[in-house]
């Protein structure tokens, strides 16, 4: 068993964190109950609890952690950083090296005419920021009215107010008053759950037109921007239809609509290109960004304007900002992390490695009696859990049961496989290699037979009628 940091036992940390830790998206009496799993390190691919159990991260930590662990560049990058210059803000007409030279940077590698960066602090604060861009961006255009912001159902744009009012999931928005006025959700281009009858290329139109018929409804002059992840992660990593994002991409044309691209999971090499919207194809007038800016080493996010966008925004004084907008330390961890994703040639290695080998693992599941679709995208891909694949059926039991179970089977297998609803996610570190992957189908695959007994046992393979 491998030495770990000297620490109390399990069991009186389990107690002291549910004594005092809240966390997010969480039952806490429920997880008190269980225990939370303390993690204690991690290196490459692999986590150690405090039990000493190696676990394979097939998630990147939470999609972030695209340059793996233990990367000790990154650290003596912070180092020196908090030497020199710790902290100081961007408010006051003031700036400092890091987040010149980091803005720079991501100028460089985004889309052409994506030149300018407002640094937030995390995904949620960056669409925050985003909300009243678009908005002040319109109203210097002569045009207040132009405020209503078009989003998805089932997508995940953060869990602020704001933030949580874009994404389209309706837990988040049964507490705390959300969505805020003005922030409308059609439907995502999820064929394997909502396609009915249609082919996938049918769907993909059908659903990409929804966009239209609320512009029309509405109307032009009310209708102020789209906001999307090229590939839907916290949504169970939908990929739409190769006919979707060209058709979104004529309506936002045509009507005069700003397209958001959320690229907080996609950017950084996780679909095989610097950003999602590289891979799709499509023309955004801002990306959202966060997660693997700093491969989740430092806390930090922001919006990348279109040169149209920014020249109107900065003729007037935006009221907006953040305490840690471009946090020295945050952009001096992130710059480094971008260079070592460029000089090590990780995004190749997703594109051409990697994430062929990743699809060709998660393919291989879909032998399995309870695994219908396998959707893949870079490093980034989901398996759909079915109690029947010939007609997509989804199972009778609440959603998310089947799922909970196979995830719990992941966990016990040591493996980290996050389910959203009854599909089953991955999006491991991009630096992970085609033998990792292996081991985990190698882990998936047990896990999978174990809850494929688990619900014999308990009478949850039927389908809902």
């Amino acid at each position: 068993m491998p030495t770990i940091t000297n620490h109390l036992p399990t069991s009186e940390l389990q107690a002291l964190d549910a004594a005092h830790h809240m966390h997010p998206f969480t039952t806490g009496d429920e997880l008190s109950a269980k225990g939370a799993r303390v993690i204690t390190r991690a290196k490459g691919v692999y986590l150690t609890d405090s039990e000493g159990n190696e676990i394979l991260d097939g998630m990147a930590g939470l999609w972030c952690v695209n340059i793996g662990y233990g990367r000790q560049e990154l650290v003596d990058a912070a180092t020196r950083q908090m030497q020199e210059l710790p902290y100081y803000n961007t408010f006051f007409q003031t700036t400092h090296v890091p987040a010149i030279a980091l803005a720079q940077k991501i100028a460089d590698l985004a889309p052409e005419g994506l030149n300018h960066v407002f640094f937030a602090g995390s995904g949620s604060e960056a669409n925050d920021t985003n909300i009243r861009l678009v908005r002040t961006y319109w109203a210097e255009m002569g045009k207040p009215e132009k405020s209503i912001i078009v989003s998805r159902k089932n997508a995940y744009h953060g869990s602020s107010v704001g933030s949580g009012s874009l994404g389209g999931m309706a837990g988040m928005h049964a507490q705390g008053g959300m969505p805020i006025p003005d922030i409308l959700h059609i439907n995502q281009p999820n064929w394997w759950s909502e396609g009915a009858d249609l082919s996938p290329a049918e769907f993909g139109i059908a659903v990409a037109r929804e966009l239209e018929d609320a512009i029309l409804h509405h109307g032009e002059s009310r209708v102020a921007a789209f906001i999307a992840e090229p590939v839907q992660g916290a949504g169970g990593v939908i990929v739409p239809p190769e006919t979707y994002w060209p058709e979104v991409q004529r309506i936002c044309d045509t009507y005069d609509i700003l397209l958001i691209a959320d690229e907080v999971i996609c950017g950084f090499g996780r679909t095989g290109n610097w950003f999602g919207s590289q891979t799709m194809g499509i023309r955004p007038h801002i990306m959202t960004i966060a997660k693997g800016l700093s491969s989740g080493y430092q806390p930090i996010g922001g919006s990348i304007l279109h040169d149209d966008v920014a020249k109107v925004i900065a003729a007037t004084e935006f009221n907006h900002g953040y305490t840690y907008s471009g946090h020295p330390v945050a952009a001096a961890v992130a710059l480094e992390n971008l260079r070592l994703l460029d000089e090590e040639s990780v995004v190749d290695h997703v594109r051409k490695t990697a994430g062929p080998a990743l699809k060709a693992m998660m393919q291989s599941l879909t032998d399995h009696p309870i695994v219908g679709e396998a959707t893949v995208v870079g490093l980034m891909g989901s398996i759909a859990l079915t109690p029947h694949k010939e007609s997509r059926a989804k199972f009778a039991a609440e959603p998310g049961t089947v799922g909970y179970i196979c995830r719990e089977r992941c966990f016990a297998n040591n493996l980290v496989m996050r389910h959203v609803g009854d599909r089953m996610i991955l999006s491991p570190p991009l630096i992970i290699t085609p033998d990792q992957i292996e081991e985990i189908g190698r882990r998936a695959r047990k896990a999978l037979d174990e809850t494929s007994e688990a619900l014999k046992d308990q009478d949850l393979l039927m389908a809902a009628s």
